[in-house]
């Protein structure tokens, strides 16, 4: 039987993706984000016999070795619905292989949690990881052992190469990506869209024009979660990634070149011209700076047609606030790709992947399983979940827009980029009042000093890089 230790993990910023709910961020490139209205239906070619959108069925139920008895432990820093969801995975787990799985809470960042579980000799079997650099991190610390043959063979049946090699380190397999989140969505309340009548928009120009129009209609544009800076960050990878593209924004992630690069201040630019133009973001940047994020999305979609704000930016993981209101997802409440800034639209996803920390049976069972729609579709049908397994049928999840969300993410392919500020030392891309996090949170406050906050995220990631 499961076992469940009681020692509680902070949450913290880890709500945001699986933390933003969270993530390394993956760019889904033009062309392949297309939600089409959300709550539409596909083509008939695109549905089952039940009317939902339909992926890929194998028909085939994973193969798992017998484990009677053997004691499998698994860390996370999964909390609440999400820990809770993720059990009963880990319940179906043993009743297929009679494995005694152990969930322990870990602290985030969850690299030093492990630090402290490996210097004691007790490292989990199997840990999952929020970040490219955890996995780079734990391979060399040499606590990562490779996938075995079992495991990548579901992966080489159900991921895309990028998904794969977003788990590889030096050549070697890893991770086993088990739960993404795409975080380039704009959400929207659509009796606000109708009273201002207005649309989704495809272009940066076109998204403008429309918050121009949710405003002239007397409801502020967007909501701004500026005290969870996360956000900010996720608002200037989207804006960066589709205005210069992937390549440098490669080689930014890395600092190959450096913040004052003129794509920066070029993208702080567009950015600043939205959030320092009147009524674009609700209650202005003061009252953004002392918003969180479930209360960002919560001001949008309650108070019926006189919501706070139009709209929200922020990935899948919008649906988990707007649960808690009244407001009824797919009706009420609809979602499209962030709009193209550049020649593309861009998709920024984290994701949580699970990796062996022992040579053990019981571990490469469980990151087979993880690999498998099986395991996906447990996930996928409580909501609050989006699979890059491309075999895991559509049909599982709850509703049309979830569906939509994950068919972007699974047509994306191999044209993904991890979250940025997830790539960068902790100092600089993740830290509360410290680095990229308190830059934009001055820039959201003073907009107009693109070069002054170039030079001050220069000055930060230089320190950082040259630490890590």
């Amino acid at each position: 039987m499961r076992t469940l230790r009681t020692r509680r993990a902070p949450q913290g910023r880890r709500n945001r993706s699986s933390r933003r709910g969270r993530g390394a961020a993956a760019v889904l490139v033009a062309g392949s984000l297309v939600l089409g209205a959300a709550a539409c239906g596909g083509s008939d070619d695109d549905k089952d016999d039940g009317g939902k959108e339909s992926g890929s069925k194998t028909g085939a139920t994973v193969q798992l070795p017998k484990l009677d008895g053997q004691k499998v432990s698994v860390a996370a820093v999964w909390g609440g619905a999400e820990r809770k969801v993720f059990l009963k995975v880990l319940d179906e787990f043993e009743k297929r292989t009679g494995a005694e799985v152990s969930f322990v809470p870990a602290q985030d960042p969850i690299i030093s949690f492990l630090e402290s579980k490996v210097a004691g000799g007790q490292p989990p079997d199997v840990a999952m990881l929020p970040q490219v650099g955890a996995i780079e991190q734990a391979v060399q610390n040499k606590w990562a052992k490779p996938v075995g043959a079992e495991a990548q063979a579901e992966l080489d049946k159900n991921y895309s190469q990028g998904w794969k090699d977003l788990g590889a380190v030096g050549g070697k397999q890893y991770g086993v990506y088990f739960k993404a989140a795409n975080k380039s969505l704009i959400w929207y309340n659509t009796q606000v869209f109708e009273g201002a009548a207005t649309k989704e928009s495809k272009t940066w120009d076109e998204f403008t024009k429309s918050a121009q129009l949710v405003y002239d209609s007397g409801v502020e544009a967007v909501s701004v979660a500026g005290s969870d800076a996360w956000t900010l960050t996720d608002w200037f990878e989207n804006v960066y990634l589709s205005q210069a593209g992937p390549e440098k924004y490669d080689q930014l992630a890395k600092h190959k070149i450096k913040w004052t690069d003129p794509s920066v201040k070029k993208a702080l630019t567009t950015l600043g011209a939205l959030w320092g133009k009147k009524g674009m973001v609700a209650g202005g940047a003061d009252a953004a700076l002392q918003t969180d994020f479930p209360r960002s999305v919560k001001q949008v979609f309650t108070g019926g047609d006189q919501p706070k704000a139009g709209m929200v930016f922020e990935g899948d993981m919008v649906s988990l606030p707007i649960s808690e209101t009244k407001a009824e997802i797919g009706t009420d409440a609809k979602v499209f790709p962030f709009p193209a800034v550049g020649a593309d639209s861009p998709a920024v996803v984290g994701g949580d992947a699970a990796v062996a920390l022992k040579d053990s049976k019981g571990a490469q069972a469980l990151l087979t399983f993880l690999a498998s729609p099986d395991a996906a579709k447990i996930w996928a049908e409580a909501g609050g979940f989006v699979s890059p397994n491309k075999n895991l049928d559509l049909a599982a999840y709850p509703n049309d827009v979830q569906r939509k969300i994950a068919k972007a993410l699974i047509a994306a392919g191999d044209d993904i980029r991890f979250d940025m500020s997830d790539q960068a030392p902790q100092s600089f891309g993740g830290t509360p009042g410290k680095g990229e996090w308190k830059i934009l949170q001055d820039f959201l406050k003073n907009p107009k000093d693109v070069d002054g906050t170039a030079q001050a995220l220069e000055s930060a990631a230089a320190k950082a890089y040259k630490k890590s």
